[in-house]
């Protein structure tokens, strides 16, 4: 059963946003494209052999709620380290798989203490919420924290 907008998810107790999507594993790729150097097409694998950053920051949607989680994963400036982000670039956009969009500046972005989450309390990321990737900005506010992640463009 999925909670109503901005309701409690009793089975995990994080707030429900975003129309929720069902990916396939197997066929799941995140694609970095754009101003790069490299494109790339990740697997959840792929960004699972990358060193793993962990944060219990609250994610909070000012006005409507504050969960408290615990969430792991892939550095994002690794990954687009990988990429090698081309002269002139300034944002990232991050498209989610129910056709979310969110732009952020590359400067933010690039901090090290943003990631590419796969993990939530030690297990995977609910489906409700983001599986099987969703990013992760500690210092931002919930709406950045783009769920079902499928591209990161740099622009």
């Amino acid at each position: 059963e999925i909670p109503g907008y901005t309701l409690l998810d009793p089975g995990t107790n994080l707030h429900m946003t975003g129309s929720v999507q069902e990916l396939d594993l197997e066929s799941y790729r995140l694609e970095i494209t754009g101003k790069v150097e490299t494109p790339l097409s990740l697997t959840l694998e792929d960004l699972r052999c990358m060193p793993k950053i962990e944060t219990d920051n609250p994610l909070e949607c000012p006005g409507f709620f504050i969960d408290h989680a615990e969430w792991a994963g892939a550095p994002l400036a690794q990954v687009m380290e990988m990429a090698g982000i081309q002269d002139g670039a300034e944002k990232i956009s991050m498209i989610s798989a129910d056709g979310y969009e969110r732009s952020l500046d590359l400067n933010i972005a690039l901090r090290p203490i943003n990631f590419l989450a796969y993990e939530w309390n030690g297990e995977p990321i609910p489906i409700l919420h983001g599986f099987p990737v969703r990013a992760i900005f500690p210092e931002e506010y919930g709406g950045v924290w783009a769920k079902w992640l499928i591209r990161i463009e740099v622009e």
